[in-house]
């Protein structure tokens, strides 16, 4: 399988105002980034510097989004490796191309994202017969997590953090909980996000207890078919002043 079929370099760029945060996160990502901006000077007092980061909880809430913005800020490439896509039958070719990305992000000082970490917990106890290949994975993960360099930057993601293997959660110096918005926080999501919409496209019945992506979603959905039932209206008119005889001049 070849390196560059396994892993997606996003190009977008995203900052972290256009990810939606707590404050407590939104703290710990500006001290991340300033630790990876004066890594030299932090490193000249011995003062070791946060590189490995778990990103945990519910699913649509931002956690690719931030990687991307982290990466942006940093002024670095993003590596964004889906776990679920990666775990080959073949145990042994799995860890190989495992290693192979964990090289080039840190030969790169890229940011280094692993989507769906719980993965490799999932599938170590999936079958049997496969626990001690499985466990050999795990074991290959934990040494290229140890080893991963300073400067380079690793963000990981779950959304199932307790099947994952806990001699893996001890490696991640940070662990950010991404929790469902509430009712208030998605309001400002809301406003936000449809502020760029004319009048009577802002104007929707708003879902809640939803994640951020779903809330998205459904939002564009509606606006989207407000905006084509009026421009559908618009052109039904157009087509009856065209077609009507009494509009027409006589020459």
């Amino acid at each position: 399988m070849n390196l560059y079929d396994l892993i997606i370099q996003d190009k977008e760029e995203i900052t972290l105002n256009d990810v939606f945060l707590d404050q407590s996160n939104k703290e710990q990502f500006a001290q991340l980034i300033k630790e990876h901006t004066y890594i030299k000077e932090l490193q000249e007092y011995g003062l070791p510097v946060n590189n490995k980061v778990l990103l945990q909880g519910s699913s649509g809430c931002g956690k690719t989004m931030t990687a991307k913005a982290i990466a942006n800020a940093l002024g670095k490439n993003i590596m964004i490796l889906n776990l679920s896509n990666i775990v080959s039958s073949r145990i042994g070719e799995t860890s190989q191309n495992i290693k192979m990305i964990f090289d080039k992000a840190g030969r790169e000082r890229s940011v280094l994202f692993l989507d769906e970490l719980d993965q490799i917990g999932k599938a170590r106890g999936s079958d049997d017969k496969d626990v001690g290949e499985m466990r050999r994975l795990v074991n290959t993960l934990i040494q290229l997590i140890d080893y991963y360099p300073e400067n380079a930057l690793l963000l990981c993601a779950t959304n199932h953090p307790e099947i994952i293997d806990t001699a893996i959660l001890r490696r991640f110096q940070l662990k950010i909980n991404y929790e469902m918005p509430s009712k208030e926080f998605l309001d400002s999501f809301y406003d936000n996000l449809l502020s760029k919409f004319p009048e009577d496209l802002r104007k929707i019945d708003r879902k809640y207890e939803v994640s951020f992506a779903e809330a998205k979603d459904y939002a564009f959905t509606v606006a989207k078919g407000r905006l084509i039932e009026r421009l559908e209206e618009e052109k039904s008119k157009l087509n009856n002043v065209v077609n009507n005889p009494f509009n027409k001049k006589n020459y």
